[in-house]
């Protein structure tokens, strides 16, 4: 297999450090540029065949704009946010080189990525697409070949609404002021994986997971909806109706996985 020259940068941790180790071990020679390091982008660009951006999202699209005038024509630009409209536009609109968008649906947690979901968003070019896809799917990843809107609506519903309620459960539960230790002696199993998820969003990266929210352009429906749908449990709650809520919960095009 050729080696390609690839640069990661925010490759000194997170997926951008994941996929660092995940080309490495396949032979291909990365360099990564930590923060603190964006005076070196240009040099990076230069000399890498691929760059791939894996920054916070909201630091993305200056860090693309500083990347893209380098970007060789017959080079990739690559990012690896949970966004990927804007993103997507952004290196389109700054570089000549070739462009794909990159959402891998797992965190730097997985040891593999047999079975796990990626996004695809093929943006611009047709040289670099079957290298990338033949990557991952030797090693068993399952691809989701999309467009950059139509993913960040679906990420509204995978993400942003599975974000939403458990950070509101979680204020609820700050809110409450019974200790953390209390909580776990009554816990179900349950309550203990949502627990574990709400530790992780509090206390490991909350700028992650504000801008997943905020920054997508779906999220106000997302929103509509959530407080729609918690206004009329909350009217069977007030009038201690079990069995209409149940009706509500069971009702046509309830939602079944």
């Amino acid at each position: 297999m050729e080696k390609r020259r690839i640069g990661i940068i925010g490759g000194t941790r997170g997926m951008g450090r994941w996929f660092a180790d995940y080309l490495e071990a396949k032979g291909h020679p990365v360099e990564v540029l930590g923060k603190g390091e964006e005076e070196s982008i240009p040099a990076l660009a230069r000399r890498s065949d691929v760059v791939v951006v894996s920054v916070p999202i909201h630091v993305t699209i200056d860090i693309i704009r500083k990347t893209g005038p380098h970007m060789a024509e017959d080079a990739l630009l690559m990012d690896l946010t949970s966004l990927k409209a804007e993103p997507v536009r952004e290196m389109l609109g700054s570089s000549r080189s070739e462009v794909i968008g990159l959402h891998p649906l797992f965190g730097p947690g997985v040891s593999s990525i047999q079975g796990e979901n990626i996004c695809i968003c093929a943006a611009r070019g047709n040289r670099w697409l079957p290298w990338l896809k033949g990557i991952l799917l030797h090693d068993g990843a399952t691809l989701v070949e999309t467009t950059p809107e139509r993913h960040d609506e679906m990420m509204a519903y995978v993400q942003v609404l599975t974000h939403l309620g458990t950070i509101v459960a979680g204020m609820v539960l700050r809110g409450s002021g019974i200790d953390r230790a209390e909580l776990l002696r009554f816990s179900t199993p349950a309550f203990r994986t949502v627990a574990a998820t709400m530790e992780k969003i509090f206390q490991g990266n909350p700028r992650l997971y504000g801008d997943i929210i905020t920054l997508n352009n779906k999220t106000g429906s997302i929103v509509d909806g959530f407080r729609n749908n918690l206004s009329r449990v909350g009217d069977f709650i007030d009038r201690q109706d079990a069995e209409g809520l149940a009706r509500l919960i069971k009702g046509g095009g309830a939602f079944s996985c």
